[in-house]
């Protein structure tokens, strides 16, 4: 199948420390046993393991001690190992990394330092070009994933290319509008809110080098919102784009989350009113949800505006965070209600039983089960509301039911674009394909043994 990139797609629409938090090394033990009994207690954590097993049969070894994998395994066009932390190699390193925090198991953390030391090959020298700046899609992610194996395992070269990559990240800037920026992309995927992020997790790497930068880049970003109307502003993924997705991974939703998150971080006022005009924005344009509960955001403008999405995306999962965010440093009824509004809104769409135009044959955390799932199990882990984790098991158990089991595999077929719904496909990654739904269900089955496990924190953590 011919691929789209997030970009095309949204075009066409239009060691240590780990084992104190680590369940005992007896989980998997009782799960063998689970299965030669064929007795499956724990559907969850079943799920998450047989997944482990079809990614381990993909893995290519590229050299002594380093492994990867095909984003696509089979496909003729996606066949190869892709560098992006959206859907390639790096997401799924990320991806064993959680399965050792869960079961304590060496060989899950030995999978996760061999794909990191594959990736710090790949790492630029500080003023060397940087074509993929970004967070999903490039350096950005790639330094954060390398410092998080770092963390674990505590190998020298994986800091070292960590370091290296933040530099040469840091180099990257360019002084643009008043800021700085790395290309002409606003947004979390691959524009300055993303890369932003990134820096305040870094600063470990680069100092007060990193705050400053993204203070830079916050500044940029304020020259580049468009006033609507009195208190309220909004982003486009870049000025040229010529639509407008109003929600997390494109839009106003999460340049707005990062200047909150950087005004809460070291930025200034400034910043935080942005924020704040841009969450005004959000409110103004949501409207009823099915059934009359709640609201939701459409899609994109124009022909979109009947469009919902409702995962991490361009949905109430993902723009969810910025009212949390809010909520958490400037708080105000009108944030938590927003985000309580969100959530009733997604419910009442009728999925995942239904499967609407923007809930379409996909269960990733980027736009299906998984995302919606993660998102509400972290309000359960807030809220200890019983009708949040029973939400959370709808679709989990939805997403269980699509999958494809063969042998000791579990593996999703799905279309990763609404707009190419032919092209299915099983995939590897962590915003779309296995090790991101492996790491949902652990996370789901350790919320079920109340176990409190110390969670891998992206950069546009809930």
């Amino acid at each position: 199948m011919t691929p789209l990139s997030r970009r095309e797609a949204v075009g066409l629409c239009l060691a240590a420390g780990a084992g104190a938090n680590a369940l005992p090394r007896r989980v998997l033990a009782e799960w063998r046993r689970a299965l030669e009994l064929g007795i499956l207690t724990r559907p969850y954590l079943d799920a998450a393991l047989r997944a482990e097993h079809w990614i381990r049969s993909t893995a290519i070894t590229t050299g002594k001690g380093r492994r990867t994998w095909p984003c696509t395994p089979g496909d003729a066009k996606r066949g190869a190992p892709e560098r992006s932390f959206y859907s390639g190699a790096p997401g799924v390193t990320l991806g064993y990394l959680e399965l050792f925090r869960f079961t304590g198991e060496r060989r899950f953390l030995k999978e996760a330092a061999a794909g990191a030391l594959e990736l710090a090959s790949t790492i630029p020298a500080a003023g060397a070009p940087v074509n993929e700046p970004g967070l999903y899609e490039g350096l950005a992610g790639h330094v954060f994933v390398l410092r998080e194996v770092h963390r674990l395992t505590g190998r020298k070269e994986l800091y070292a290319a960590a370091e290296t990559g933040a530099k040469a990240l840091a180099a990257a800037a360019q002084r643009s509008s008043g800021g700085v920026a790395w290309n002409d992309v606003t947004d979390i995927i691959s524009g300055s809110s993303g890369i932003g992020l990134t820096l305040l997790a870094l600063r470990d790497l680069l100092g007060d080098q990193a705050l400053e930068l993204a203070r830079l880049a916050g500044d940029r970003l304020l020259t580049l919102a468009k006033p609507v109307a009195e208190g309220q502003r909004k982003w486009l993924m870049d000025p040229s784009f010529p639509r407008e997705m109003p929600n997390f991974s494109h839009g106003t939703a999460g340049v707005a989350y990062f200047l909150a998150t950087l005004a809460q971080q070291g930025g200034e006022p400034k910043h935080l009113e942005a924020a704040k005009d841009g969450a005004r924005y959000l409110q103004a344009i949501a409207v009823p949800s099915g059934h009359g509960s709640g609201t939701v955001i459409r899609h994109h403008d124009g022909d979109g505006a009947g469009l919902f999405y409702l995962s991490w995306c361009h949905g109430g999962a993902g723009t969810a965070r910025l009212w949390q965010r809010l909520d958490a440093i400037d708080p105000d009824p009108a944030w938590r209600a927003a985000e309580e509004s969100g959530a009733r809104g997604i419910i009442a769409q009728g999925v995942p039983e239904q499967r609407t135009p923007g809930f379409w044959n996909n269960i990733s955390q980027c736009c299906g089960n998984a995302g919606v799932a993660e998102y509400f199990l972290a309000r359960y882990e807030r809220t200890r509301d019983p009708a949040d984790l029973a939400y959370t098991r709808r679709q989990a158990d939805d997403l269980l039911q699509r999958g494809t089991s063969e042998g000791k595999t579990e593996r999703w077929i799905q279309a990763e674009n609404r707009v190419s719904p032919q092209e299915v496909a099983a995939q590897t990654g962590w915003m779309q394909g296995a090790a991101g739904v492996a790491v949902l269900l652990l996370h789901l089955d350790a919320a079920l043994q109340r176990t409190r496990l110390q969670r891998l924190e992206l950069p546009d953590a809930i």
